[in-house]
């Protein structure tokens, strides 16, 4: 029998993309679809007559779906997130935005129920990759900021696989300020910071998603990079999520707990 799919945010790029990922896949049924504004009919959003739209969280009955994939707003995910734990569905979340204040109380909200769900700041491979060489790279070179570069659209700043970049490197590296702040002619010059650790956001046109960690040391350098040069690329991490969290008792975060 196959697995019930809701799509929040199907309308728009990274939805869509979802949309015919789970459509290719056996196993799996997309049977509702969640947005505020929905332009044209159904089939223009490759979904099939079968499948029930949705434009708010008050409109879903309690057994909407077995899986809940969510690619909305900052500002909707975390009570979409809510909403699903609190209604038996397994979540795989690729919206950023979540503090970790959030985080913390939806995994154990999971946990309580032995729900299993995963909440992915990336999900392309070459982030994953370079979220786990710059963690270890983090214990020979604590002098360490991050770059990342992002469409001009993207709604939050850092981005979700920045922060979680840093907060990887802040676990494996002592206490440590990177090049202190002396004289700054221009507020917020140096980025963010994070225990220490400056983030720098870029947001242009023709950008899609890219970040680099430049880590420095007496005599010598190390960058890490990756790039995203097609949103498409974010789908083999889905494939991977939607085929694991079937398996887990509770909710997770980083693509790599599942790899």
């Amino acid at each position: 029998m196959s697995r019930r799919v809701l799509i929040a945010g199907f309308t728009g790029a990274m939805g869509q993309y979802t949309v015919d990922l789970v459509n290719s896949l056996d196993g799996f049924e997309i049977t509702a679809g969640l947005s505020p504004k929905v332009e044209g009919d159904k089939a223009s959003y490759h979904l099939a007559d079968s499948v029930k739209i949705y434009h708010s969280l008050a409109e879903l009955p309690d057994d909407v779906a077995d899986v809940w994939i969510d690619f909305t707003t900052p500002e909707a995910v975390y009570e979409n997130t809510k909403y699903a734990v609190d209604h038996g569905i397994s979540p795989i979340i690729g919206t950023t935005g979540l503090t970790d204040d959030q985080e913390s109380g939806l995994i154990k909200a999971a946990t309580d129920k032995q729900l299993g769900g995963i909440i992915a700041p990336n999900f392309g491979m070459s982030a994953v990759l370079l979220m786990k060489f710059a963690a270890e790279s983090a214990k020979y070179f604590p002098d360490v900021e991050v770059i990342e570069m992002h469409h001009a659209d993207k709604a939050d700043a850092p981005s979700g696989t920045a922060l979680a970049t840093a907060k990887k490197i802040d676990e494996n590296r002592p206490e440590h300020e990177s090049s202190p702040d002396k004289v700054t002619t221009l507020a917020h010059v140096r980025g963010g910071d994070y225990h220490g650790i400056h983030i720098h956001s870029v947001r242009l046109p023709g950008y899609v998603a890219h970040e680099q960690v430049l880590f420095g040391g007496p005599g010598e350098a190390l960058t890490i990079r990756q790039d995203s040069f097609d949103r498409k690329s974010f789908m083999s991490g889905v494939k991977v999520a939607l085929q694991k969290v079937g398996d887990l008792k509770t909710l997770v975060v980083g693509l790599e707990n599942v790899l």
